[in-house]
């Protein structure tokens, strides 16, 4: 089984939030863990924007940074380029999906087409989990909140 996280799954991983455990659980028992590369990006705005609202002390944040940091190296990353932009391309056209919702739908699209493994699709978006499950994707939670 192959999990694949979006940024709203990944970002559990390192705060306390509803369904922390769950993900956790799930990545340590995952062979693989699969995200897109914009998955940095926005992994590290959630960190300083959870840093400035909820006012964490640096220390703590610099930890978090290098845990990902550290997780970052292990995951197989899907690059966003031009074989990837056909599948971005059907997304959009499917769906009403912000832009990097689309680009993870479409990167576990093309891993699960690429690998012969189960995908397992982790998002905490309704919209983006209801598209995944329309293109066939299993999804966690089965229905997000």
């Amino acid at each position: 089984m192959i999990l694949y996280l979006d940024t709203s799954a990944l970002v559990k991983r390192y705060f306390k939030e509803p369904h922390s455990d769950e993900i956790i659980s799930r990545w340590k028992s995952a062979p693989q863990i699969v995200t897109s590369s914009v998955a940095f990006a926005e992994t590290m705005a959630s960190i300083y924007r959870k840093k400035r609202e909820a006012k964490i002390a640096d220390a703590l944040i610099s930890e978090v940074v290098r845990s990902f940091h550290r997780d970052w190296d292990s995951f197989v990353r899907v690059e966003v380029s031009d074989e990837l932009n056909g599948y971005i391309e059907r997304v959009v056209e499917g769906y009403p999906l912000r832009g990097f919702d689309s680009i993870h739908l479409a990167s576990a699209l093309a891993i699960k087409e690429m690998l012969p493994e189960d995908v397992v699709f982790a998002c905490f978006d309704d919209k983006l989990s209801r598209a995944a499950r329309a293109e066939g994707l299993q999804t966690f939670p089965a229905n997000p909140p």
